[in-house]
């Protein structure tokens, strides 16, 4: 059975946690300018997000420090995060691919761009 696809904030997530490890607000920030500011996401909204993705094994925390005296956390992609995102990634890509096709096939679309 297919694996269930990925939600766009999870898919951003991961995406931004490619390069480098990243404590939350740099996470809320990579997302935003991944996505052009289409996702916006709140802190509460991603703190859920990162715990799950823990639980599942997708990304992990890799240190900790003190700041003002508040706690940060760096989290860092794992291997099978990054299996995932790949594995999601060709998934779209192959959607997208199969839209373009069609899309092309009934002159909708030229040259990638609209119409």
């Amino acid at each position: 059975m297919a694996k269930a696809s990925m939600r766009e904030s999870t898919y951003l997530i991961l995406t931004a946690l490619v390069e480098a490890p990243r404590h939350g607000y740099a996470l809320l920030d990579e997302v935003r300018r991944i996505s052009d500011g289409r996702v916006d996401l709140r802190a509460g909204t991603l703190y859920a997000a990162l715990d799950r993705l823990r639980t599942d094994g997708l990304v992990d925390i890799e240190r900790e420090e003190q700041v003002q005296s508040r706690l940060r956390r760096y989290y860092r992609l794992t291997a099978p995060g990054a299996r995932r995102l790949a594995e999601e990634s060709a998934r779209l890509r192959s959607n997208a691919d199969a839209a373009s096709v069609r899309l092309r096939r009934a002159g909708l679309i030229f040259d990638g761009g609209a119409a």
